[in-house]
């Protein structure tokens, strides 16, 4: 007789994956927030300046561009289940590096360490959604994006009250218990994942084959993901400078950031269930391009008017990363392809955001004015719009894939 699941597991096995997801997801960004408010005072302690800073800073961007890349080989070679789990423990293991670092040296293993499995947790939540809930996607996006939000706010309003009450050291360390809360759920899962292909035959390969690069809806996606994360990170790293070159105080360019950041919390809860509901979501494309270009008429023409206005509506504008994370799964067949889009779009789309601040900060020194910086992010909205009316058509990657590979 073939031994058989254990019941209770394979019973409650559509929660233990949502748990998983869910708790995965709020993971995802601790390793960005919970340093940076603390970078000024870890630079004075270690003796780093603004050189290194930057390296910090541009840090996550390129983690997730490089591990984006190579997630989808690791899925197509341990499973999604094993991915998921090593990603979190590669996590955890970071952040108690580096809370643990007594040089800058050790601190920026710690953080390429915790940003390699965060990295990979980007890329492997959506196959993971695609292959437990494909009926449910919209919703089970809204839940996982939702999570990521509150795992990327919640680290950078808890970290400076952390380090004044109990040091640096556990305001960067205690985040590791939210990786490791994350580890119990994907073990179950994937044990259970294991004794499931124990006792089915092999599923067939799946249609794509990582050569994501060869089709239209993969680099339409990229540009849509990549400009729109490129806009975003420019925006936090410079919009506080904005403020207060227009006359406001520092605390209230932080209030100006808080709301731009809150602005992602009702996207990721809004977006992916309206998307999912629509054949072709494309009309929430073209409200975000016009929502930033109000956002940027306002900075620019008079930040000080309505700066809570121009706050929301630049945070509003970036609505179209859920949507793109959403449409990885609406627009393939497979949690193959699943994985595979969201490697090719996450880590080519990260590698270009990379530039955002850079650039944005080099048009402004060298044309002394804002005019240039706020030029390259209307152009960038505008090829998230032309994308996105590419991307958002109905279509199936594997189908283009398959037209793309020579006969």
């Amino acid at each position: 007789m073939s031994s058989r699941p254990a019941p209770s597991l394979h019973r409650h096995r559509p929660w233990l994956a949502l748990a998983a997801i869910v708790l995965t997801a709020i993971n995802l960004r601790t390793a960005v927030t919970s340093i940076t408010p603390l970078l000024a005072g870890l630079g004075a302690q270690f003796g780093f300046g603004a050189t290194m800073t930057g390296v910090f800073g541009m840090l996550p961007t390129a983690a997730f561009a490089l591990f984006g890349v190579l997630t989808p080989r690791v899925i197509a070679r341990l499973g999604a289940e094993r991915t998921a789990l090593l990603a979190m423990a590669v996590a955890a293991s970071g952040l108690l590096l580096r809370a643990s670092a007594d040089s800058t040296a050790l601190l920026l293993l710690g953080s390429v360490v915790a940003l390699a499995g965060m990295g990979s947790g980007n890329v492997v939540i959506p196959p993971l959604v695609k292959r437990y809930f494909p009926e449910r996607i919209g919703a089970v996006s809204a839940l996982y994006l939702t999570a990521l939000q509150l795992g990327t706010m919640t680290p950078a309003l808890a970290a400076v009250p952390l380090a004044s009450a109990a040091g640096w050291r556990v305001s960067l360390g205690i985040w590791s218990l939210l990786a490791l809360a994350a580890i119990l759920p994907l073990w179950l899962l994937q044990r259970q994942s294991r004794r499931d292909a124990l006792q089915q035959p092999p599923a067939p390969p799946p249609a794509v084959n990582g050569k994501v690069w060869r089709t239209r809806l993969g680099w339409s996606m990229t540009l849509m993901f990549g400009m729109t994360s490129l806009v975003s990170y420019a925006m936090f790293t410079w919009l506080p400078s904005i403020m207060t070159e227009a006359g406001a105080d520092a605390a209230f360019g932080g209030v100006v950031v808080a709301v731009f950041s809150a602005m992602g919390l009702f996207a990721a809860l809004a977006v992916p269930a309206i998307a999912s509901r629509l054949r072709n979501p494309f009309v929430l494309v073209a409200c975000c391009w016009l929502l930033s270009l109000a956002a940027y008429a306002g900075l620019y023409l008079a930040p000080m008017r309505a700066p809570l206005l121009w706050a929301v509506l630049m945070g509003l504008g970036p609505s179209t990363f859920p949507l793109a994370l959403t449409l990885i799964n609406l627009r393939t067949r497979s949690a193959g392809g699943s994985a595979a889009l969201s490697g090719f779009m996450q880590g080519t789309g990260y590698a270009l955001a990379c530039a955002g601040p850079l650039l944005f900060g080099v048009l402004r020194q060298h044309s002394g004015g804002w005019a240039a910086p706020f030029a390259l992010l209307a152009g960038a909205s505008t090829v998230v719009l032309v994308a996105g009316w590419l991307a958002c058509r109905p279509q199936q990657l594997e189908d283009q894939w398959l037209q793309a590979t020579p006969k």
